[in-house]
């Protein structure tokens, strides 16, 4: 997704040199709609400078900083010796992560999807979050909890962590259950705490793997799993889930395993 306005002075543009005049440089802002910035040759790099080309070459992509900006006459003024290392090598990293993140947008809504319709979607995930790279790679950590306070859809939301789930490389991945446990019997109460103990794997579970579990309020308990990917904290939670309902139904109780609470407020 391209911005249809203009810079700002002072912020840096990472844009690819499609001219070399022997005044300066031109460079296509890639963040930007049809906008076109000139590094002057006392902006390409310090000190005295015999031959542009010495410096920079056609098809470069290089990280500028904006000068100064004129709507009316079209005109941006760059400077690229401005950028130092660290901030060069920031930019481009920002600038990739925002290339991902549109990609991963058009595998959620479809390659075919208008324009209306992505911006709709990107403003109500960018009112949340930093940027989009920021809301996907949440999506891949915590799934459909990372987007609810997201104004959109279910069907959209649903898409949307697909895709993170499925593209966005992460550390690790939160997955959160509830499983319902009850017990008629008179040792009731400790039949659901052995329950809750075999739900968290009596110290049996794998390396890498986080998982915790807590009261929400009786009949329900929280499963929370952290692990390395999604699929491995999907077969986790649902083991832990397994080994309560077992637990509890082996002393005559009832137990039931669902993704989301009975109640919208905890």
């Amino acid at each position: 997704m391209k911005y249809s306005g203009w810079p700002e002075p002072g912020e840096l543009v990472v844009g690819d040199v499609d001219e070399i005049a022997d005044f300066g440089v031109f460079v296509d802002l890639d963040e930007y709609e049809d906008k076109r910035g000139l590094c002057h040759i006392s902006e390409v790099a310090s000190g005295w400078i015999k031959n542009v080309r010495d410096h920079v070459r056609e098809g470069q992509t290089v990280v500028a900083k904006v000068l100064e900006v004129d709507e009316s006459s079209s005109q941006i003024d760059l400077s690229i010796k401005d950028v130092n290392e660290h901030q060069r090598k920031e930019t481009i990293q920002d600038w990739k992560n925002s290339q991902k993140a549109d990609n991963w947008m058009l595998i959620a809504l479809g390659e075919d999807v208008d324009d209306d319709r992505y911006t709709a979607v990107a403003n109500a995930l960018l009112a949340e979050y930093e940027s989009l790279y920021d809301a996907f790679e949440s999506a891949a950590i915590s799934g459909d909890e990372a987007l609810d306070d997201v104004d959109v859809d279910d069907d959209t939301a649903d898409a949307v962590v697909t895709a993170a789930r499925d593209n966005v490389s992460v550390p690790y991945v939160d997955v959160t259950g509830y499983v319902d446990l009850e017990s008629a019997a008179p040792d009731g109460v400790d039949d659901v705490r052995d329950a809750l103990a075999a739900a968290e794997g009596n110290g049996e579970v794998p390396d890498g793997v986080e998982l915790d579990v807590g009261y929400v309020g009786s009949p329900e308990y929280r499963i929370k799993v952290r692990a390395p990917d999604y699929k491995t904290a999907e077969s986790q939670l649902e083991s832990a889930a397994e080994r309560a309902r077992e637990s509890i139904e082996a002393a005559g109780g009832v137990g039931e395993f669902h993704r989301e609470r009975r109640e919208d407020d905890e």
